[in-house]
């Protein structure tokens, strides 16, 4: 897929909705710039969470997520000392 935009005077490029679409970035989605034998190139990002979506399958949710958390970090905290 081949599409021409133009730079705006901030050096802005508006990447077209259909290619948006395609890559699945919307706003917010952080992308690498980088050059390329002379090509600019922009590489989709994905965070950590969406990396491991649906990795780990939890059969029942503790009922205070937070107390959970701070506990398994506080186990993680006490193992890594031995």
């Amino acid at each position: 897929m081949r599409i021409v935009v133009r730079i705006d005077e901030k050096g802005r490029v508006l990447i077209p909705k259909r290619v948006r679409e395609e890559a699945k970035v919307g706003p917010g989605d952080l992308v690498a710039i980088y050059l390329e034998e002379g090509r600019i190139c922009l590489q989709p990002l994905k965070s950590v969470a969406d990396e491991l979506y649906g990795a780990y399958k939890v059969e029942k949710w503790p009922e205070d997520l937070d107390e959970f958390l701070v506990e398994a970090v506080r186990q993680w905290w006490r193992g890594r000392g031995t």
